[in-house]
């Protein structure tokens, strides 16, 4: 796919925002955006929202219960690519089950990619819609404790990860696996330290990298 010229909507988390960047422009968007020249390149990232519905908000109005789905429609109408960037917070801070590959619920893990991938190809029928995995992390094998609810399973970050690529497949939907293939393992020294400020949120040199692997996603399509 040639990205010149191209319009991109970035829906995600808190590494889509630019946490953990030491300015703006060292985000994978703005290196993106100047590489290959976009006509644009909106961040639409929000800090520790999740992509499924939590059966139990503490308030509507609480920035990280504004799922990916609800936040889908406030993105412009106009792109050419919209890429999804999330999953870490629904296995880090989420309460909604993992579910299952045939689950439609977007209360569950599972249900709500489906969901979004098919909300996403309704309003775009024309864009490119491509979601990125969760990167490495930071205590990623479950062992996070007890805080989820009772009868919700915490399931390790590979099993997200999986989730993703199996709802995404359903509609055919391009997935770029930054978590087999993104070069950062940084749930282990000294990768951490090189790529990330807290064993989550990459830093610039991640963000670096995690541009120079998407764009080649991209540019593969």
């Amino acid at each position: 796919m040639e990205l010149k010229g191209k319009k991109i909507n970035f829906l995600g988390d808190s590494i889509t925002e630019g946490c953990g960047v030491s300015s703006n422009e060292n985000t994978f968007i703005e290196i993106l955006r100047g590489k290959y020249q976009l006509a644009a390149a909106r961040n639409y990232g929000k800090g520790g929202t999740r992509i499924a519905r939590q059966s139990e908000m503490r308030d509507p109005n609480e920035p990280r219960d504004q799922d990916f789905l609800k936040r889908m429609w406030d993105m412009d109408p106009d792109a050419d690519i919209i890429v999804v960037f999330g999953g870490t917070n629904d296995y880090g801070n989420g309460q909604a089950p993992l579910g299952t590959v045939d689950d439609t619920s977007i209360f569950t893990f599972y249900g709500a990619v489906r969901t979004l991938c098919v909300e996403l190809i309704k309003r775009y029928p024309s864009a490119a819609i491509v979601f990125i995995t969760p990167l490495h992390r930071w205590n990623e094998n479950g062992g996070l404790g007890t805080w989820k609810p009772d009868g919700v399973v915490q399931h390790p970050l590979c099993d997200y990860v999986k989730a993703i690529k199996e709802a995404c497949e359903c509609y055919s939907v391009p997935v770029c696996d930054l978590f087999g293939r993104g070069s950062m393992p940084v749930h282990m020294q000294p990768w951490q330290t090189i790529y990330t400020t807290d064993g989550l949120h990459p830093n610039d040199e991640g963000h670096k990298l995690l541009a120079e692997k998407l764009g080649k996603f991209l540019e593969s399509l």
